[in-house]
């Protein structure tokens, strides 16, 4: 089974925040820490696993889980062998800040994660620590390099920030030439808390995608399960670069996937005003039907682009309470 929208876009790909809190202070989504603002709990496992199977069932194979910082809860391998187990499953992945990768690789590796994707937002640990709020830099590259030791498909994300970090585009880039790995920038975004800073740091991605041009690299197609980056590959490297530019014309063309937050809302955009409670269908297995029939519902209101270069941003006040 696969579920097409009214645009003829076709959705696999399901990204899952398992926990909206941060133990991170990044200033483009939670400069003055997290503050918890919602009152029941984040889904149980139970929960996850009876989301997870519905989705599968009707054609998703590849799940992302994120947050806030997934990490943070004690229970994430749990979740994420349960996630892999789940028939139709064929791909797991996580989000992170990279924080306890070092500790956990081994774990996740072993419960069925296939792929990480880690924030750097720079490679001095001075800068780092300011973007941050935390003083992590040396422990996060060494969870880098033990994801890429165990096997694991591992991609570091750069957010763009003028004035900030964009003297380090090949330095960053350096890091792809002797390791598989998958370096990816992502342009700045605005949320309702960001505003001030979203206007006095956004690159456009445009930039880097010259910049890679005129040093020799070049954009390679699309594969299958494919998120939202432009890749590019160079010969002599054995990583790549990635792109995400949600500026950018068509860029929602290609949309596969859905958002559910760590309560239980479906969103249909990362930019959607409105989200949609599946929670009160994960009580128990006999709502498994019901829970699709309401998925396929709300996908009939999935508008055909996110409309930021209108100005509109969406219901959420910052990435971490709806999973990036």
């Amino acid at each position: 089974m696969t579920l097409v929208d009214g645009f003829g876009r076709s959705f696999h790909y399901l990204r899952l925040s398992v926990e909206d809190a941060c133990n991170f202070r990044c200033r483009y989504c939670l400069p003055h820490g997290y503050r918890k603002t919602e009152a029941d709990s984040p889904l149980s496992v139970a929960e996850i696993c009876r989301l997870v199977r519905a989705f599968a069932q009707l054609g998703f194979w590849k799940v992302r889980l994120t947050g806030g910082e997934p990490t943070v809860r004690q229970d994430i391998v749990q979740i994420a062998e349960a996630a892999a187990r789940t028939p139709g499953i064929r791909r797991v992945a996580l989000s992170t800040n990279g924080c306890r990768l070092l500790e956990l690789a081994p774990d996740l590796k072993s419960a069925g994660v296939s792929a990480v994707n880690v924030s750097v937002d720079s490679l001095d640990a001075a800068r780092f620590a300011e973007l941050t709020g935390k003083d992590s830099l040396a422990d996060v590259l060494k969870g880098i390099d033990r994801s890429l030791e165990l096997g694991l498909e591992t991609k570091i994300n750069a957010v763009l920030m003028k004035g900030l970090n964009e003297h380090e585009f090949a330095q960053f880039v350096e890091l792809a030439r002797e390791r598989p790995l998958s370096v990816r920038f992502i342009e700045l975004m605005p949320v309702a808390d960001n505003m001030d800073f979203f206007a006095a740091h956004h690159l456009k991605a445009e930039a880097l995608v010259a910049w890679l041009g005129e040093n020799g690299w070049a954009e390679r197609a699309r594969k299958d399960g494919d998120g939202p980056a432009r890749e590019f590959n160079k010969n002599g490297y054995h990583g790549s670069v990635g792109v995400i530019a949600p500026y950018a014309k068509d860029f929602c063309g290609s949309c596969n996937r859905l958002r559910v937050t760590s309560r239980g809302r479906l969103r249909l955009c990362l930019f959607s005003e409105a989200d949609h409670s599946l929670r009160s269908f994960l009580q128990d297995d006999s709502q498994a039907g019901a829970l699709q029939e309401r998925v396929k519902t709300l996908l009939g209101l999935k508008e055909v682009s996110h409309y930021l270069p209108e100005g509109k941003m969406g219901n959420a006040k910052h990435f971490a309470m709806m999973g990036g």
